[in-house]
C-alpha cells in the first residue's frame, strides 16, 4: 500500500452536493488497491455529508497528511478547521463559501508541490461563488495554473466512458475564440491531447481534430479556417508521428467517437464539445485540467443546489474522477522512475 499515490479529495463547494457524493463514496470503500484518499477540509463539513448521505462510516482526524497512519482502516480526514457549516446557508451561490473553497484548495495544491499529495480531486465547485469570493478568475483552471505558477499551453479534458474532449480555446467568448484560434494553439492542443490519454492509459491515441466552420467550411463556402490553418497543422502533426485526424466536420465528429473510432476529439471551442460530452454522459463526466504540475480532477456536474441535503445525488462521476487521478498520478510516478 505504501507504494500507491496519496490523492486529496476536497468535498466542493458546501453549499451543493459535494460533501454528500463524497461521504457516501468514500463508505464504501473505492480504489483500495490504486490509491491512498485522505479527506482534505473541515470535518464539519464532512460530518454534514455523512449525515446527507446517511452513512456512517469509521474516520480519523488529523492535523496533517504526513501524520496519517495508512495502516489503519478509517477514513483519514485532514480537519483545517476553516469552515463552519452552521455559518452559511446551502443550496445557494454564496461568497463566503467560494472564498473558503478557494483557500482549501490553496491549501491542497502547495501540500501538492511540496509532494506531500500526488493528486487532488475536487467535488463539484461553483465558479460563481469563487468569483464573487475573492479568486478573479475565469474559472478553477485558471486558478489552478496560477497557483502552480504555470507557463505554457494547459487546457480542459472532458472525459465520458466512450471518449475524451480537448479544446483549443475554452473560456472565453465565442467571438474571442475564433480570433484566437492558430497553428500553435491548435498544435498544443493536440499534443496535450495526445500526453494526457497516454497518461490514462492509452497507448497510441486516436486524435479528431474539429472543423470550426459547418461543413468543415463547405471547401471555403462558409470559412477557409479549415483550408488555412486546420488541415496544414493536423498534416504537420501527423508527419511529426501524431496519430491525429482532421478537420472533421462538427456535426459528424462526436458520432464518429461515440462508435469507438477516435479516443479523443480536439474542437475548437467550449460548447462545440461541451454539448455532446453533458448530453452522452452528464453524471458520469469527468474533468481534468491537464498539463499542470499536478493532477487535478472533478466530476464534470455542478453543485446541484436543487437536491441539496435531499440524500439521493449520484457519486458515479466523482468515482470516475478519483479514478482518473489514480491512474494519472501513477503513471507520473512510473515516468519519473523510469530509466
Amino acid at each position: 500500500m505504501k507504494d500507491l499515490p496519496i490523492l486529496g479529495l476536497m468535498l466542493g463547494d458546501m453549499t451543493g452536493i459535494g460533501p454528500e457524493i463524497s461521504a457516501r463514496l468514500l463508505a464504501t470503500g473505492p480504489l483500495k488497491d490504486a490509491a491512498r484518499i485522505a479527506v482534505i477540509g473541515d470535518a464539519r463539513v464532512w460530518e454534514l455529508g455523512c449525515a446527507d448521505a446517511q452513512v456512517q462510516p469509521a474516520w480519523r482526524s488529523y492535523a496533517n497528511v504526513a501524520a496519517i497512519d495508512w495502516s489503519r482502516p478509517e477514513i483519514p480526514v485532514v480537519d483545517l478547521g476553516n469552515i463552519d457549516p452552521l455559518t452559511i446557508q446551502r443550496g445557494e451561490i454564496s461568497p463566503e463559501s467560494g472564498r473558503l473553497t478557494g483557500e482549501t484548495l490553496k491549501h491542497m495544491i502547495y501540500l501538492a508541490l511540496a509532494g506531500e499529495l500526488q493528486g487532488i480531486c475536487f467535488a463539484p465547485l461553483n465558479k460563481a461563488a469563487l468569483h464573487r469570493g475573492g479568486w478573479k478568475y475565469h474559472d478553477e483552471h485558471q486558478m489552478f495554473a496560477a497557483l502552480t505558477a504555470h507557463e505554457g499551453f494547459f487546457g480542459e479534458m472532458n472525459v465520458i466512458k466512450e471518449f475524451a474532449t480537448f479544446r483549443v480555446t475554452s473560456h472565453v467568448a465565442l467571438r474571442e475564440a475564433v480570433n484566437m484560434i492558430s497553428p500553435d494553439r491548435i498544435t498544443s492542443a493536440v499534443r496535450l491531447a495526445d500526453a494526457t490519454l497516454k497518461a490514462n492509459g492509452i497507448a497510441a491515441p486516436r486524435l479528431a481534430v474539429a472543423a470550426l466552420n459547418p461543413h468543415s467550411g463547405e471547401g471555403g463556402l462558409f470559412g477557409d479556417e479549415e483550408i488555412r490553418i486546420i488541415r496544414p497543422t493536423v498534416e504537420q502533426l501527423r508527419s511529426e508521428g501524431v496519430n491525429c485526424t482532421g478537420p472533421v466536420s462538427s456535426d459528424v465528429i462526436f458520432l464518429k467517437a461515440l462508435k469507438g473510432e477516435y479516443d479523443g476529439v480536439v474542437m475548437m471551442y467550449h460548447d462545440q464539445g461541451q454539448i455532446a460530452t453533458k448530453l452522452l454522459g452528464f453524471n458520469k463526466g469527468v474533468t481534468v485540467t491537464a498539463g499542470l504540475k499536478t493532477v487535478f480532477t472533478t466530476p464534470a456536474h455542478g453543485t446541484a443546489f436543487d437536491i441539496v441535503g435531499q440524500g439521493k445525488a449520484d457519486t458515479g462521476a466523482l468515482d470516475h474522477a478519483l479514478r482518473i487521478a489514480a491512474r494519472m498520478a501513477a503513471a507520473r510516478a512510473a515516468a519519473r522512475t523510469a530509466p
